[in-house]
């Protein structure tokens, strides 16, 4: 790929995805394999104004052994160090970019039980820190082809011309392509916020989904729930993209109400292990049966993680005709694959989907219906007929999608 485009889509990242502030401090997390392109990153982190920019490198191989060899107590640990690291982000809220690249199944094989458990140990020490930097700080998840990855999208092809297709992919897909990048981002949030606005002036209070694959289920919605897209601010005012690219249009459900079931379009890459053909059950809110053609034992531990995480905290909408989708490629990625198609995701929802959060103590804003977890996992629902329809309180009803795209023009 010519220099020139990556540092195009480098300084997107930088000045759309994260934002970077005169001053800020900036940590990078990459994998091994991507030395050039975080460089690249670096760079225009610095030049957006950037005091200090560090990076975090990770390598999925060696977590990979890590997995098998450590013990369960040792996988699972948070040492002091890696505490007081946190505590330091925590009160310097540096902006964080994050580059994904490994194999989305890299980790196949490893004891998805013993791993499971370390990863609630690590979680339930990690996230009261987490929670502390919430809507405090601009952060951004983008994509660089890794080898073993692109050889999994595109298997018939010598590995150079898959990466090199991958990349092709990854700036298509991220609008940085072809002509301006930031202007082309500044349009597409122009047009993702326009629909959110058509959306929140429904008053809408659940979702019907059904489709001919056997999905039928609804989902409550708050009250004070809103719609959101593309990009978002800080609690001090600084808007930044967290997902680049991003094609939905998402709000946080009300935590406890969900029937029905759903049936997966897409497999899903959690923790390093591929899950496909699944469906979920929804009784009384929670996710109480699971079934999956591959990745079953994964999947049943993915909604054991903690109480919240069989229940839904997201619901995000995405024509099917999206250009993502339009590409024809499966990603093997939630970042991508989300984005080309509806889906929910079950875990941990956003309290800055809730009207005049800033307003509220994070108690309030769960006891309003935002799901608690320490996960956030997305899967895939969308298919080409599709159907949503939001019902308000009076019963109103309005297509929200019709044979997997958009019901309403803008």
């Amino acid at each position: 790929m010519q220099k020139t485009a990556l540092m195009n889509y480098a300084k997107l990242l930088a000045r759309m995805g994260l934002n970077v502030q005169k001053g800020q401090e900036v940590i990078i997390s990459a994998e091994l394999d991507q030395p050039e392109f975080a460089v690249m990153c670096a760079e225009e982190c610095y030049r957006a104004g950037a005091a200090k920019v560090t990076v975090e490198w990770t390598h999925q191989p060696i977590a990979r052994l890590g997995a098998e060899y450590k013990t369960e107590e040792m996988l699972g640990e948070v040492p002091f160090w890696q505490q007081e690291k946190l505590r330091a982000q925590v009160r310097d809220l540096p902006a964080r970019l994050y580059l994904e690249s490994a194999d989305p199944d890299g980790l196949n094989g490893i004891d998805t039980e013993k791993y499971a458990r370390a990863m609630q140990a690590r979680q339930s020490i990690i996230k009261p820190f987490r929670d502390k930097m919430e809507n405090k700080y601009q952060w951004c998840i983008a994509a660089v082809p890794g080898k073993d990855w692109a050889k999994k999208v595109f298997p018939h092809m010598p590995v150079s011309a898959a990466v090199e297709k991958m990349w092709r992919a990854i700036l298509q897909c991220s609008r940085a392509y072809e002509g301006n990048p930031v202007a082309n981002w500044q349009e597409h949030n122009r047009a993702l916020q326009a629909r959110c606005a058509y959306l929140n002036g429904l008053g809408l209070t659940s979702l019907e989904y059904r489709s001919s694959n056997g999905t039928d289920l609804r989902v409550g919605l708050m009250k004070e729930g809103l719609f959101a897209a593309g990009s978002e601010k800080t609690l001090s005012g600084v808007e930044f993209n967290p997902n680049i690219p991003s094609e939905e249009c998402f709000t946080s459900p009300k935590a406890g109400e969900a029937e029905g079931i759903v049936y997966s379009t897409k497999p899903l890459s959690w923790q390093g292990q591929l899950i496909r053909s699944f469906s979920v059950r929804f009784a009384g809110g929670r996710a109480t049966e699971v079934h999956a053609a591959q990745g079953g034992a994964a999947l049943k531990k993915m909604i054991a993680m903690d109480e919240g995480a069989a229940q839904l905290g997201e619901c995000a909408l995405v024509p099917f005709r999206s250009p993502i989708n339009g590409t024809g490629i499966l990603f093997y990625n939630t970042l991508f694959d989300e984005n080309a198609a509806c889906h929910l995701a079950l875990g941990r929802g956003f309290t800055n989907c809730v009207r005049g959060y800033e307003e509220h103590t994070e108690e309030e804003l769960h006891a309003m219906g935002i799901n608690d977890s320490m996960i956030h996992v997305d899967f895939m629902i969308g298919n080409d007929d599709l159907n949503i329809t939001g019902v308000t309180d009076t019963g109103a009803r309005f297509p929200v999608f019709e044979d997997g795209d958009w019901a309403f023009e803008i």
